[in-house]
């Protein structure tokens, strides 16, 4: 495996193999219903040992983020649609609607959106773009006078994981989560 800086390791041919093979069954078990993601099971299905798996992901959190780098790449081209917005916020609004969404269809990707850590340098980058669209956003709707002051990107995603904490510990009724959502988005308005 040979390392370029700045960049990702690239990986021998038979090595990617078995990490799109690995990827693959992961994303076979989790349609399945299965998301346990045992290392030794997904081994054993993608015909590879144990240790292959561990090199490719440390850890479970390492598989379920490369599991999430498509959900990833979708939300950086919605954040990117919601600065081309001429209504910063409503582009935020829709942003924020999109990434619920997907929040609460994969635990998986929720998880490594709340994360501190990444396991990846790819991650990070695309939080960091994310994170710079929703300050723009946040900018542009106070200039408006439409948004409360002080908020930051990351209040605003720590807001709506506890919207989507909120909507799973319930019994996940859609009305719910347009109404969760709603309050939010009626809290980032300034006070009257």
């Amino acid at each position: 495996m040979r390392q370029r800086a700045g960049q990702a390791p690239v990986l021998r041919a038979d090595a990617a193999r078995n990490r799109d093979r690995i990827l693959r069954v992961a994303r076979e078990q989790l349609a399945a219903g299965d998301d346990s993601l045992q290392f030794n099971a997904l081994a054993r299905l993608a015909g590879v040992g144990v240790g292959t798996i561990y090199r490719h992901f440390p850890n479970r959190h390492a598989l379920v983020e490369a599991l999430s780098v498509e959900r990833f790449q979708e939300l950086v081209g919605q954040a990117r649609a919601a600065v081309a917005a001429e209504d910063a916020l409503a582009g935020l609004h829709s942003l924020l609607r999109f990434a619920l969404d997907r929040a609460l269809d994969d635990p998986g990707f929720a998880a490594v959106l709340e994360s501190a850590d990444d396991a990846e340098a790819q991650t990070s980058q695309m939080k960091s773009e994310i994170d710079r669209s929703i300050t723009e956003l946040l900018d542009r709707a106070r200039l408006a006078g439409v948004l409360r002051s002080g908020l930051e990107a990351d209040d605003v995603r720590r807001l709506l994981c506890g919207v989507e904490h909120a909507v799973r510990s319930g019994d996940s009724d859609p009305r719910r989560r347009e109404l969760y959502l709603g309050v939010l988005l009626e809290g980032l308005r300034p006070t009257r």
